[in-house]
């Protein structure tokens, strides 16, 4: 099992004691880094050949800085590192697992296919 997470900028950094964003500026890698205690990559370096699957855990992060669907909904962006990696897998034929709100990657990385999110029940008759 090896960590890796994207060499950008975090969209915005949020002090969770007030529960308010603040100015200060962080890194996805770097805070990933801390999270995972130091054992990560960059996502660029990421080699398909070398793993038998991928898994992208879910939370803001994801919604935030791995896409831009925070803001943008079902209009967001995806990191180019992130679709490629996603692409990289899919032409593999290898298991991409994506958590809680990180199936919204594959929503718009693989135009047509189905995902879950949430709760919703019914909904367009699915």
């Amino acid at each position: 099992v090896k960590i890796f997470a994207p060499n950008i900028e975090q969209r915005d950094v949020v002090n969770h004691l007030k529960g308010s964003p603040t100015e200060e500026k962080r890194n996805v890698l770097v805070e990933s880094a801390r999270l995972a205690r130091g054992n990560i990559q960059d996502l660029a370096e990421l080699k398909v050949s070398e793993f038998d699957a991928v898994i992208f855990p879910g939370g803001f992060g994801v919604a935030k800085n791995l896409c831009s669907w925070a803001v943008d909904g079902k209009n967001c962006t995806v990191n180019e590192h992130v679709k490629s990696t996603l692409q990289a897998f899919h032409s593999a034929k290898k298991p991409i697992g994506l958590c809680c709100i990180s199936p919204v990657l594959a929503a718009k990385v693989f135009p047509g296919c189905e995902v879950t999110v949430g709760q919703d029940k019914n909904v367009d008759g699915r």
